[in-house]
């Protein structure tokens, strides 16, 4: 449904990333960010998705083409930390938001696992966006703190999460509700990942369709226009 495409990062050099435009002409965009493994096929397929619910949709590749297989933690976990993270966020996500912005939508950002903590790191650096939508993901406090958060936040955790913790998550919506932020925040009896259909081990079907009724829901309601979900 989407095609591959180039675009400009603020800084001027050239990023590629996959879209999926929304039926109708004036849609709002949602920028959707990859887990560990890189822009796989299971992406692809919730950007087609949000693309049907009524968005156009813009998942920046942030690994340049690596795509790492499901069973290897080891190399996903070697491309994750590799990444920097800011740059990533600051030029390559932030000019997929200005892509999509480009015609005076406005932006959302949405990610899981790495892209969820991407996802938290943009709500604080990039000022296209407009709401975040995030799937078991948190940075390091130094990358983005939760007083910081620009916009209005809704997450998604799970509650049998040996990565992104529930005392993690708890510590995070501590925070955030100190510094008065706006934040949505959902726990699934779950494990990590439970939106990843590809990944039998791990998916939870009603978890991961309750968490997406509610991801379109809040994205419609804070960019704009007709959700079909």
């Amino acid at each position: 449904m989407g095609t591959a495409i180039t675009f400009k990062r603020p800084d001027g050099k050239d990023a590629s990333g996959y879209l999926a435009n929304a039926a109708r002409g004036n849609a709002p965009g949602v920028v959707v960010i990859q887990e560990w493994w890189g822009l796989s096929d299971q992406i692809k397929g919730l950007c087609d998705r949000f693309a049907l619910a009524g968005f156009d949709v813009l998942a920046p590749d942030l690994y340049k083409g690596k795509v790492v297989p499901y069973h290897d933690t080891d190399s996903a976990n070697k491309e994750m930390n590799s990444l920097d993270f800011m740059d990533a966020t600051t030029q390559t996500v932030r000019g997929a938001a200005q892509y999509l912005s480009r015609n005076g939508a406005k932006v959302g950002l949405t990610g899981f696992c790495l892209g969820g903590a991407v996802t938290i790191i943009g709500a604080v650096h990039v000022p296209e966006l407009a709401a975040g939508v995030v799937f078991y993901g948190i940075p390091p406090e130094q990358a983005a703190k939760p007083a910081d958060v620009k916009i209005p936040l809704q997450a998604h955790f799970a509650n049998k999460d040996d990565w992104c913790t529930p005392e993690l998550v708890s510590g995070f919506e501590k925070a955030m509700k100190a510094a008065g932020k706006s934040l949505e925040l959902f726990r699934y009896d779950a494990e990590h990942a439970f939106v990843n259909e590809q990944r039998q081990a791990v998916h939870d079907r009603e978890a991961a369709e309750l968490a997406w009724g509610r991801a379109t829901k809040f994205f419609a309601n804070h960019l704009g226009g007709n959700s079909a979900a």
